[in-house]
């Protein structure tokens, strides 16, 4: 007969001594020591999400759950750092066997341990884009499509395509009616591209970031035996950021969940922000109506904005129908002055209202690093970088590049460049590899035949672009694109001699040539032919070419002065931020300009025209999600008048979402200036 034999528990002999009621408040202190079970916690924005998750982590450690028994899913790497090492500071315990880390890492980790049960090795390749994309060059070139003249979209694009096919559970049909109706004629090629992806990352033991989250929920779901031991596992499932999870991540939680373990999801729906990439904000709307007896904390003490900012942000937010009703509350005392609402003429005088106002700023004692101007499209940032520049006020720009040094726009100012200097071999080969079938090596042999022609070398401006470029033989694929070039050229020309003004090149070379390759080269269409636009209403500022090309190198250096070695010196030195709304999400100011909030602007003009009102309830979440990022002081600005150089001076109404709060809300500034008319500065 076999003798019976206990494990006993360890003695618990190193609890952590935190006092729970003293370094929490009342509403955090109810999450964090709710009983096990399902827990959904609405944690507004600056209420301490963070802190109640890392308690809480403390809190079961502190009640004998073993850290092995404990998986934190977050979304960045940083967070899971953060998180864990907080959690070490504050217990006492070995948390080595704590599973804390992004969705994605979790599913790597999963699947290494079983990766021969659904057909790959552990010496699996997770690959990141540039390998994605070369394994679809290599498909895409296989296959040897005729697309007639109209390009075929680039691997970087057909990448994104796929990933929100995984993300979204929508058809590859779906997606590009919705997102990509340009390229809905390519529809069969492009779901045999899609298909052989598929199959080739299997031959070849590799897998993408969207199948770590799909081969691990395959997985569980077809070996009842592994979800079973790591629903053992995982007795007590946290989960951050709650509102940005897509199907596939809903799902490996749900699988992970069962019956009986405990769940607590931590996020906020009034910040949900990420449906273009995936996320659907109905996974936290319906999450206590799938589960019995789910219990909902809310956190609604405010630790960061003035009652004034704080007041004014649970207005604005109130006008969706699709939320969890909360309000917040100000720990703090209130503010000397309300949010500024300010009317400005255009777009120029909005930024120099940004600058003057925060060299204002710093005279009265606020670092420039305690400083942020946001924005709903990098393109909008255009006249700010300009007046930062201008004015000597270091910035870093979150939300991409120097707006001046992106590559669509150096794209652009190639044709530029080469119409004016056709001496510029960097000009030209760049423009021409712009080209389906041209690398370098076909450039070097394009130049060596535009050489040969003597026009390089030549005082004069030919007459036609277009009749020389005919006498040089480009690739066969090339050939149409090659012709429409030298077209393009044509139209940058005066035909009294001279050159066209410069905002009418740049009109020529979008529509002749480059937003064709913009569809086809970048899933963010839209973000960059806006970028185009925008240079070219900068353009119309100008008459003569050779000084709108002038401007733009000067505002392409402005880090170093054309000195490199000062780079380093300046990297040090406080900066303000410019930032999309999106990337500042978790992030705070002191002060924060808030610019554009015009119809068509903020919101944006794709989103009215839907007339999808989902849709507009992200905007105004965006819109919510910018106004909490400020800590003491908020500047809410609208141009009511924006330039555009085709179509004329365009009369912009407010943003809607500043209908959405009483006017008292906010302080009115009326904005002049102090030069005539003649003597504009822009």
């Amino acid at each position: 007969m076999a003798r019976e034999y206990q494990i006993q528990k360890k003695p618990r002999t190193l609890a952590s001594g935190i006092d729970y009621r003293k370094e929490l408040n009342d509403e955090q202190y109810a999450a964090v020591s709710s009983p096990a079970g399902r827990s959904l916690v609405i944690a507004g924005a600056g209420s301490g999400k963070t802190r109640t998750l890392t308690y809480r982590v403390a809190w079961l450690l502190d009640h004998e759950i073993e850290a092995r028994n404990i998986l934190l899913l977050t979304f960045t790497n940083k967070a899971a750092r953060e998180m864990s090492t907080r959690v070490r500071e504050l217990v006492t315990q070995d948390i080595s066997d704590l599973w804390a880390g992004t969705f994605h890492s979790i599913g790597s980790k999963i699947l290494r341990r079983h990766a021969e049960e659904i057909g790959y090795t552990r010496a699996l390749t997770i690959l990141d884009r540039d390998d994605q994309k070369s394994m679809l060059n290599t498909i895409v070139t296989a296959m040897k499509l005729d697309t007639g003249k109209k390009r075929f979209p680039k691997a970087d694009v057909l990448a994104s395509m796929f990933s929100l096919v995984v993300n979204t559970g929508q058809s590859l049909e779906k997606v590009l009616a919705e997102r990509y109706e340009y390229f809905e004629e390519f529809l069969i090629p492009m779901e045999e591209i899609r298909l052989k992806y598929i199959e080739k990352k299997q031959q070849t033991n590799c897998m993408d970031f969207d199948d770590l989250l799909v081969k691990t929920v395959e997985l569980l779901k077809s070996r009842a035996d592994l979800l079973a031991l790591y629903r053992k596992k995982f007795r007590h499932i946290l989960v951050d950021e709650f509102q940005d999870t897509n199907q596939v991540q809903c799902e490996l939680i749900e699988l992970l969940e069962g019956e009986s373990n405990s769940l607590m999801v931590v996020g906020d729906d009034a910040q949900s922000i990420y449906s273009w990439r995936g996320a659907d904000m109905q996974n936290i709307l319906t999450f206590p109506l799938k589960r019995e007896e789910c219990r909902t904390f809310a956190i609604e003490t405010n630790y960061r904005s003035v009652p004034e900012i704080l007041d004014l942000s649970n207005e604005a937010i109130r006008a969706n129908t699709e939320r969890f009703d909360k309000n917040l509350k100000a720990a703090r005392v209130a503010a000397d002055m309300k949010p500024a609402l300010v009317a400005v003429e255009d777009p120029h005088m909005q930024a120099s209202f940004v600058g003057q106002r925060i060299l204002e700023l710093q005279q009265e004692g606020i670092e420039l690093d305690e400083i942020a101007v946001l924005y709903r499209a990098h393109f909008q940032s255009m006249e700010v970088q300009m007046e930062m520049t201008l004015r000597g006020i270091p910035f870093a720009i979150t939300s991409g590049v120097r707006f001046f040094e992106q590559a669509h726009i150096k794209d652009v100012s190639a044709f530029m460049r080469f119409v004016t200097n056709r001496r510029d071999e960097v000009a030209f080969k760049r423009m021409v590899q712009l080209m389906p079938g041209i690398g370098p090596g076909s450039a070097d042999k394009m130049w060596a035949g535009w050489q040969k022609s003597g026009w390089a070398d030549r005082v004069e401006t030919p007459e036609t672009f277009s009749s020389i470029f005919a006498n040089i033989k480009p690739p066969k694929k090339a050939e149409p694109d090659w012709q429409q070039m030298g077209y393009i050229l044509d139209e940058m020309l005066r035909r009294e001699g001279g050159f066209a003004r410069p905002s009418d090149m740049v009109y020529s070379i979008l529509e002749g040539i480059y937003d064709e390759y913009l569809k086809a080269t970048f899933d963010n269409y839209e973000q960059r032919k806006n970028d185009v636009e925008k240079l070219m209403e900068f353009g119309n500022g100008f008459d003569d070419v050779m000084l709108f090309l002038e401007q733009l190198s000067l505002l392409s250096n402005t880090d170093t002065d054309g000195d490199p070695t000062k780079k380093q010196e300046q990297d040090d030195e406080p900066k303000i931020t410019l930032s999309s709304i999106h990337q500042a999400k978790g992030l705070e100011w002191k002060v924060i300009f808030l610019v554009w909030l015009a119809e068509g602007q903020f919101p944006n003009g794709r989103v009215l025209e839907s007339d999808d009102n989902a849709m507009l309830e992200e905007e105004r979440r965006l819109f919510y999600v910018a106004i909490t990022r400020a800590k003491d002081q908020l500047y809410l600005l609208y141009p009511m008048i924006n330039p555009k150089s085709y179509t004329g001076d365009i009369m912009q109404q407010p943003s809607r979402f500043l209908n959405d709060f009483p006017a008292d809300m906010v302080e009115q500034w009326n904005v002049g200036h102090s030069w005539d008319d003649d003597d504009a500065p822009f």
